[in-house]
């Protein structure tokens, strides 16, 4: 079930992050261009690739940890680049903001590794 949302919500993410850049291109401004990849990398591309694979091995979909490895980074993922473009637009007074979004984003990926791990470690032991 969180893999499917996860994936959801990342393609709306890299939707709204390529329709960022093409307005950036249109009016020839690329100041939010961090943000913008950061967008596209972390909010899309990432997310939809973990959530891939909790829909190829359901098992790791299914943990509790799972869960809250996949909210985790839809929060960090959408904070961290709104952070980014909000401290280059106002200054770095909201330097917090991608602060905790990509500390949010690391944790959420540790976990990551922690069930991929588990998960491929389970695996590999039922095969022996």
């Amino acid at each position: 079930m969180i893999g499917s949302l996860m994936m959801c919500v990342s393609v709306v993410i890299l939707l709204l992050g390529m329709l960022a850049g093409i307005v950036m291109g249109v009016q020839q401004d690329f100041t939010l261009e961090p943000a913008h990849a950061h967008l596209n990398l972390v909010g899309g591309v990432l997310l939809f690739l973990f959530g891939l694979y909790y829909r190829l091995i359901p098992g790791a979909g299914s943990s509790a940890l799972a869960k809250v490895q996949g909210w985790l980074h839809i929060i960090g993922g959408i904070l961290f680049p709104i952070g980014v473009a909000i401290v280059i637009l106002k200054g770095t007074s909201f330097i917090a903001l991608p602060i905790v979004g990509s500390l949010i984003v690391v944790a959420a990926t540790a976990l990551f590794a922690v069930i991929v791990f588990r998960t491929s470690l389970v695996r590999t032991i039922g095969r022996s």
